[in-house]
Formats: C-alpha cells, structure tokens, sequence
C-alpha cells in the first residue's frame, strides 16, 4: 500500500511540476497570442493523450493483478479441498477403528455377564 501511495505522490507532483512549467514558459514566450494558444492547444492534447495512455496502463496492470489474485485464490481453494478431503478420510478411519474397538469391547462384556 505504501508503493502506491508513493506512486500516487510522484504522479501528481510530476503532473503539476509539468503544468507548472508549461504556465510559466507560455507567459514568458515572445510569441503572439494565436501562436501560444496553438501552443496551449498542442500541449492539452499530448496531456490528455498521455493520460488516457496511463489509464489504459494502470488498467491493464489492475486486470493483471485480479487475475493473478483470483489464480491464487483458485490454487488456495483447491489445496484447502485436497487437505478437507483428507481429514475426512483421517476421521473416517479414526472412526472405524472406534467403532470396532467398541464392537469388540461389546463382545467381550457380553460373553462374561457380570454377578448381581
């Protein structure tokens, strides 16, 4: 969470570093008016180019991560269903072997009755 955040940071210190360097060049350029604001409408549209370009990265980069996560998630599931297997099988004979002990213990109390 901290590289995001960090990121986050330096892309909007870098955005408004650029816009900041864009304003002061444009009001300190010998140019005319119809020139700088060619220049401004030149400049908007590599802006909004190069945003939309970092949309489509970061989306990109967010599809990857979920299918990365729901890859994890389905390896976790089905390791979690082999060892749930497993330990119903582990009961299963655990209980076996019970309840043969008791059938056994039956047997044995029921051949000696004991005196009332």
């Amino acid at each position: 969470m901290s590289d995001r955040d960090e990121f986050g940071a330096f892309l909007v210190g870098f955005v408004v570093g650029g816009l900041t360097g864009a304003v002061v060049a444009l009001l300190f350029a010998p140019q005319s008016g119809e020139e700088t604001r060619a220049l401004i409408k030149d400049k908007s549209i590599e802006l909004r180019d190069r945003a939309a370009h970092s949309a489509e990265e970061a989306l990109a980069r967010a599809e990857a991560a979920a299918a990365e996560a729901r890859q994890r998630a389905e390896e976790l599931t089905k390791v979690a269903r082999e060892r749930a297997t497993e330990l119903a099988n582990e009961v299963k004979e655990r209980g076996k072997g019970a309840i043969e002990a008791v059938r056994k213990t039956t047997k044995k109390d029921s051949g000696n009755p004991t005196p009332a």
